[in-house]
């Protein structure tokens, strides 16, 4: 090795967190040779399962998804934020093995979730045909054991009233050969005081099982634990010292909810956790931008437990011994000249196929055929990204010809069927082609009536949704430069908070995800319509 690479391979680094901005909760990272990978959850949102591709912890770009067809997760009808639960990724002989779990249920206690395994012999597929699994509980993982052995763990759900519906951690063996779970299911750990125990992982490590556990819910209670015992089936020992890393009584931190944390280990031996927080906009208020994923630094002293300095996550982490590896930026304008979607997209509840995502017909262009209304669960046609920053913008340039009021397209900044804004192109009784503004709060729809635009002979139309902190505003040219509507709205409707719903104690929705800005085309009477738009920019100020 030269001397200059030999600086470059040990020269410190930091990691500035989230390194994942944005909606990109319940990460699991794995290590094969020098490539990093972090998977995350995306419920609602096609492609299934988000990767991220790293080779030095700090630099990460986005490979798009695994879950892209429907013949790995039908999503049609999903409820907002069901759908995929905390994947796990692993890879054993020469093998990438994904287990993720469908959510189908919140309601009086139930979940009903599916749990799937598919595997591919590179992290870009091709994936195989889901191999279907228990539907006992949510956030399975594969621990596959020093001997050769596989498991699979996940929470255990119980339905029955007045029972802890988290029961704990259990654990069965899956058979890799036969490709199915064999033998009896056992409780591993039934968790802590804090509760909501979930999301396991486990490890071998020191001539101890570590049982990794997410407690405490996913909002501002939330925690690592961490537990160890010298057999597989326990008994495990929690960690005197409480947990690995929490934000539980800290409003003064600016990452908060930190806890679903897995482990990685670099190839010199160093421990790195990687976790989910949230950036809340107020101490303690509305988290916009959704569950975004950190990584600290873990020191493991032989013999010892896990420590992350403090026990809290920290805004930057010094990473050493691997070599710098930056990616080429991502391109601020999508000129919509692939044959695909690019991996910044995400469509909703239905993968990007031909029949509705056409980028072959008019070349740099992206035609959306119209699809269902913002309630629609089954073949809505909305196409967006992740917002990554509390000030940050999507432009378009749109041409679309619509035959009445039932056919609209144009930009959104997007949480979920019950909370948006949207601003849109239509056709009004009296014949004009007309801009309207519609912004939906809990399902409540305002309208603008007064801010309404007249395009009637308008070609081509630019539009502009912003995130200015708490408040979105949108703007719109017709040719003779930009203007913008005269109205503030309400950017904090667009988060996980605002979204949950509590009724008689019980949940009726739950809030997983994050805000969204997308180009959103409805035809409600199914005559045809489509829009094209010519290109997409997206900045962050």
């Amino acid at each position: 090795m030269s001397t200059e690479t030999a600086d470059v391979a040990t020269t410190a680094r930091s990691i500035h967190n989230p390194v994942l901005t944005g909606f990109h909760p319940d990460p699991s990272i794995l290590r094969v040779g020098d490539d990093y990978y972090l998977a995350t959850s995306t419920f609602e949102w096609y492609p299934g399962v988000r990767v991220h591709h790293s080779r030095d912890l700090v630099h990460w770009r986005a490979l798009g998804g695994i879950i892209t067809e429907r013949r790995l997760l039908d999503l049609r009808g999903c409820g907002d934020s069901n759908g995929v639960w905390a994947p796990d990724l692993t890879y054993v002989d020469g093998q990438f093995l994904l287990v993720y779990s469908d959510v189908a249920s919140f309601a009086s206690g139930y979940w009903d979730p599916q749990n799937y395994l598919v595997t591919a012999p590179d992290i870009t597929g091709p994936w195989s045909e889901p191999v279907k699994l228990h539907g006992r509980g949510f956030d399975a993982s594969l621990f596959h054991d020093d001997d050769g052995s596989t498991w699979m763990l996940s929470m255990s759900a119980d339905w029955r009233p007045g029972r802890d519906r988290f029961g704990g951690i259990e654990i069965q063996r899956y058979d890799r050969a036969a490709r199915r779970l064999v033998g009896r299911p056992r409780l591993l750990f039934t968790g802590t005081t804090a509760g909501l125990t979930e999301g396991p992982h486990l490890y071998r490590h020191d001539g101890w099982y570590w049982l990794i556990t997410a407690e405490g819910g996913t909002s501002w209670e939330h925690q690592v634990t961490v537990a160890r015992s010298r057999e597989l089936f326990g008994p495990y020992e929690v960690d005197p010292a409480g947990p690995l890393l929490t934000s539980v009584g800290r409003p003064d931190l600016r990452l908060q909810k930190a806890g679903h944390g897995s482990l990685v280990c670099t190839p010199h031996g160093d421990w790195y956790l990687a976790h989910l927080v949230g950036r809340p906009y107020t101490p303690l208020g509305n988290c916009v931008l959704g569950r975004e994923t950190a990584i600290q630094r873990v020191e493991w002293p032989a013999g010892g437990w896990p420590r992350i300095p403090g026990g809290v996550p920290a805004d930057e982490v010094t990473v050493t011994g691997l070599p710098a590896h930056p990616w080429p930026a991502e391109p601020a304008t999508d000129h919509f000249d692939g044959a695909e979607l690019a991996p910044c997209w995400s469509t909703l509840r239905r993968p990007a196929t031909p029949d509705w995502v056409d980028l072959r017909t008019r070349p740099s262009h992206l035609r959306i055929h119209g699809g269902q209304s913002p309630v629609g669960r089954q073949t809505p046609s909305l196409i967006a990204r992740r917002v990554g920053a509390t000030h940050c913008s999507l432009e378009t340039v749109v041409e679309f010809d619509p035959v009445d009021h039932r056919q609209l397209a144009g930009i959104t900044a997007y949480y979920n069927t019950l909370n948006w804004h949207h601003l849109y192109l239509t056709r009004s009784d009296d014949g004009r082609v007309v801009l309207e503004l519609l912004s939906s709060d809990s399902g409540r729809r305002t309208p603008y009536p007064e801010l309404t635009v007249d395009a009637t002979g308008v070609t081509r139309v630019g539009l502009r949704a912003e995130f200015d902190g708490p408040a979105v505003r949108f703007g719109y040219d017709l040719g003779g430069g930009w203007r913008r509507l005269p109205v503030e709205l309400d950017a904090t409707i667009l988060s996980d908070e605002h979204a949950a719903l509590i009724i008689d104690g019980e949940p009726a929705a739950w809030g997983f995800t994050g805000a969204f800005l997308g180009l959103w085309v409805q035809d409600l009477g199914g005559d045809g319509g489509f829009a094209d738009f010519d290109l997409a920019t997206y900045r962050e100020h």
